[in-house]
């Protein structure tokens, strides 16, 4: 193989990592986390922030602890709070989408145990692009005290 031959092949292999560096670069999953359970609790849930760089959909989440998994909406409506599975939520470019008990959250039903304060929880996203391609995001997300706050980072010293 001659210098030539060589330079080609090593820029159209670099050019494809950059691809799919960038591939994987298009949604960026942050301050995720999972509410503890107590022991026999079916259900709990889980938040997060979730931005696209380009106009795209969140389609769906899975998890191991769980059955079954769905993207659920909190609303209002007539003075009457509903909860219910959406298809898909949308993730506008460049717009932080939160997933939070108070809107679009996630349901982990059907727990294969307890989820205790501490330990993680793994979530796979599955989100699509505007051209129809799908992304797995693979997330690790802590769990929380059963208040929603992160006790891990506080004091619990004896205060005087």
């Amino acid at each position: 193989m001659t210098a030539v031959q060589h330079l080609k092949r090593t820029l159209i292999g670099m050019t494809l990592l950059g691809l799919a560096a960038h591939a994987s670069a298009q949604v960026q999953v942050t301050d995720a986390w999972v509410r503890a359970t107590v022991p026999g609790q079916p259900s709990s849930g889980a938040f997060m922030t979730v931005t696209a760089d380009s106009d795209s959909k969140l389609l769906s989440v899975a998890s191991p602890v769980a059955k079954d998994v769905q993207i659920h909406e909190m609303s209002m409506k007539d003075d009457v709070m509903r909860m219910g599975p959406v298809d898909s939520v949308a993730l506008p470019a460049g717009k932080a989408v939160t997933l939070d008990p108070d809107g679009y959250h996630v349901m982990l039903m059907g727990l294969t145990g307890q989820i205790k304060e501490g330990d993680q929880v793994p979530l796979t996203l599955t989100v699509q692009n505007a051209k129809g391609e799908k992304q797995a995001i693979e997330v690790k997300a802590p769990v929380r005290g059963l208040d929603g706050m992160d006790h891990s980072k506080m004091d619990h010293g004896k205060m005087h």
